[in-house]
Order: structure tokens, then sequence, then C-alpha cells
């Protein structure tokens, strides 16, 4: 799957808090220029050098009626705001990416982060007095689409099926809401795959007080006459769409149901009223079946459960304390991962996802070190990087929680913290694209890859 940056932009945000920004990072030591040369290299322009940037990196959220907290369209627009932007920009507190750059893997279809040299032209520039330079050197404007269309539609059309919904309002202002409405689906007339799912709060409002969503299909009768559920599409700021890799999907199988909604508002100190959110399907055609069924995103708790006891029994965080939760998951089936997006709220700062191989092996994937309750990113591996797992691999999670002064978002360091549904309570859970294979399907996508068959355990 991937989904997240559009050409020549970023992922859809929230604009519930001042400045929409991950927690601050420390800061990211750069050779803006090098010693001795600082005369010989001329300063960079607005025009010229960080308008681009701009355009490619920050105008998808900042321009009027979204989601950043001011436009940045225009020089005039960017001029008052130069102090903020080095500062967010060399602590790659903006464009939001909270990967660990050091560790795991580095390759992601969706990256929006900047590089070294694009956070030092816009420092230099900054530093060297935010000249406008040339208006001439400007690039042409980018036309973006309507920001109350389809991200998809573009590339795809229209999506083959909308399911839209019901109306509710959203108060000005209170504590975390949620809308759980359940539609009535008529139902396909025979199994069909899904090629791509957007999930579409409305523009303007409705983008802005949507934190994260679900959209599950639960069929009357499913495989062997149960019921079953099919994860239509979900939501985080972030992560608005997705399309699967070539040949993979995700099955609907024929039959009336009920299309259950589970929508995450927070208000934004005006009233929201009627707020209504589209999920958009595009599907293969009829007909057609990919070689590969994918569940979608798949959740991964990282909290004590059993049979018996309570869940999350042991995420309970003390004032001005701090917590480390483990997760482990073992994969009775190959698979392949697309995707990783860590799920905690206000006082959760990190997460980890490793494997242990049935050979014992132990690598690390991805660490998110950086991790802001206010966006909800799904890392999306390139597609030569996505890892994968022979059946008896271990999923190693690990998630970590800072309720002290030092966390910039904790509401109030003096509480005790346990879990809930509010974002002043917590959870700990991953949410993890994943395809489940055969055996025949695994070999077959080892030997693509040119890769060596791992060795089982004792073997």
């Amino acid at each position: 799957m991937r989904n997240g940056k559009r050409r020549g932009g970023q992922p859809v945000g929230r604009g519930r808090i001042p400045w929409p920004c991950i927690a601050a990072a420390g800061a990211f030591p750069l050779a803006v220029l090098a010693a001795g040369t600082e005369a010989q290299q001329p300063t960079p322009t607005f025009s010229r050098d960080v308008a681009p940037i701009l355009q490619a990196s920050c105008q998808e959220c900042h321009r009027p009626e979204d989601i950043g907290p001011m436009s940045l369209l225009t020089y005039e627009e960017a001029r008052p705001w130069t102090a903020l932007i080095r500062d967010r920009v060399e602590r790659r507190v903006m464009p939001p990416w909270h990967i660990n750059r050091t560790m795991g893997i580095q390759e992601f279809a969706n990256d929006i982060s900047l590089t070294d040299a694009e956070i030092a032209t816009i420092i230099a520039w900054v530093d060297g007095g935010a000249p406008e330079g040339d208006p001439a050197d400007l690039p042409p404007p980018v036309e973006r689409p309507d920001p109350d269309k389809w991200a998809l539609e573009d590339e795809m059309g229209p999506p083959d099926l909308v399911v839209r919904s019901t109306p509710y309002t959203v108060v000005a202002n209170g504590q975390d809401q949620w809308w759980t409405p359940a539609i009535p689906f008529g139902g396909l007339e025979a199994e069909t795959w899904i090629r791509a799912a957007e999930f579409k709060p409305a523009f303007p409002l409705g983008k802005k007080v949507v934190h994260h969503g679900h959209a599950t299909l639960s069929l009357e009768e499913g495989d062997g006459g149960r019921g079953t559920n099919v994860a239509l599409a979900r939501y985080g700021v972030g992560k608005s769409w997705e399309i699967f890799p070539e040949s993979t999907g995700v099955r609907i199988p024929a039959g009336p149901g009920e299309v259950h909604f589970n929508l995450h508002y927070f208000p934004i100190g005006e009233e929201v009223d009627d707020d209504v959110v589209e999920v958009g399907l595009w599907f293969y055609p009829e007909g057609e079946a990919p070689e590969l069924a994918s569940v979608g995103e798949q959740r991964f708790l990282i909290d004590g459960t059993s049979a018996t006891g309570p869940r999350a029994r042991d995420l309970i965080i003390p004032p001005h304390g701090t917590l480390t939760l483990e997760g482990t998951h073992v994969l009775d089936r190959p698979a392949v991962i697309h995707s990783f997006r860590p799920h905690m709220h206000m006082r959760g700062t990190g997460m980890t996802l490793e494997v242990l191989f049935p050979d014992g092996r132990r690598e690390l994937l991805s660490h998110v070190d950086k991790y802001d309750h206010n966006w909800q990113i799904s890392y999306q591996y390139a597609e030569h990087v996505k890892p994968v797992l022979p059946a008896g691999t271990v999923l190693l999670l690990h998630s970590l929680f800072d309720n002290t002064a030092n966390n910039p978002i904790n509401p109030d360091p003096d509480q005790w913290v346990g879990f809930g549904a509010r974002g002043v309570d917590e959870m700990s859970h991953a949410w993890i694209g994943i395809t489940y294979l055969d055996q025949d399907e695994y070999d077959r996508l080892i030997a693509t890859r040119g890769l060596a068959l791992p060795e089982t355990a004792g073997g």
C-alpha cells in the first residue's frame, strides 16, 4: 500500500492546534555553509531557492482555509513567519516525519521530509535577511485540485463506490467526541476487490475536526455462512488514502450488510454543523481478481491482554513518570509488510517495530522516536524494501510514554494516566499494513527479490 504525499504536497493535517507540528526534536546540526566559504556563497532568495521547496513540501497544507495556521503561497505571506519557519525546519518539526533517520528501513514511498540541502537553504535564507529576490525567478504556480475533490481522482478517475456517514454536529468547545453510525449497505452482486480507498472529511471544517476514523463493512453472511467484516478505509491525520500494490487487493464478498463508521472528532473553537465523512472505493475490473489478498491495515496491540482480564491492565503512567510497553505477535503464515503506523495519545513519544526470525535473527524495521498524537502518519515502505517474513516470525513492538513536563504536548504532568479513548487517556497499538501469503507465494516473492530462504528454527 502507499499513501500520504501526493505529487507536490504532503498529507492531510488538522487545524485544532496553533501550529500543527510534531513533538520538538533535538536540534539537528547542519553545516549551512562550509567554513571559510561564506563570502563566496550567494544568499538564497525566496523567489529562486525557497519557493520551490515550499511548493513541493509545504503549500499543500499551508494555503487559504486549509489546515496550516498560515498560508505560504507568496513571499508576502511567508515573510512574517521566517523565524518560526527556520526553527521548525531546523529541528525537523516541519514537514512532519517522525522516523528516526539513523536506524531501520529508510526508503519510503511517501517520505515528505526535507533533505539536508533543503534545510540548509531555508536556514541560510532566513539568516541572510530573507530576501525576496527577483520575482521573475519564481516557479510557475502549482495548479492544485479543488481541496474538496478526491485526492486520487486525477490518477484513478472517480470512485466506483462512495459511502457517506450520517451528519454529526461538532460543538465549538469541549473534549473528544465520537460518532459511530451504521449505514445500510445493499450489497454487491458479485465478489469484488478493492484497488484503492480514500477517506475524505469535508473541506474546510470537517478536515480540521476529524482526527482519525475507520469505515468497516459488516456483511450479514460471509464465507461459510458466518458474518464477515471488511476494513474499507482507515484515516488519520497524515493518512487519507492508500493504493494497494500491483496484483494486491482487499476482497469484498457479495451480499448485503452495514458500513460502520467510527469517527473521532475534536472541537476547534467553532461549531461545525452536520459534518459528513465520505469513503471512496476503487475496484479491480469486474471479474478480475488480484493474486494476493490483503487485509489492509491490521491492528497489533501493545498492551496487556488476556482472555479473562481487562485490556491494557499494564498501561498506567504515574505523574511525572514514564512507561515502556512491549507487545509480541507471532505470524502463523508468511507475510509481507507494507506500512507501519503507530497509534498512541498525548503522552506517547515513540514506537519501535522489530522482527525476530525463526532462526533467531533479530532486525529493527522502524523506530518512530518523535511521535506526536496530532499526526497519524503511515510510513509506507518502498516496494523493493518491504519486509517479507516467513511463518513463525515474531513482531516485537515497543511503545514509549512520557508524562513529564519534558513532553511538549502533555496537557498535565500532575495526572495519573490510564487506558482510554480520549486524547488525555492513553492507548498503545500499531496499525500495520500486511498481506498474508501462502508458502508458494512467499517462496516466489523471496525468489523475485533475489533473497535466500531463511533457515527455520533448528534448521
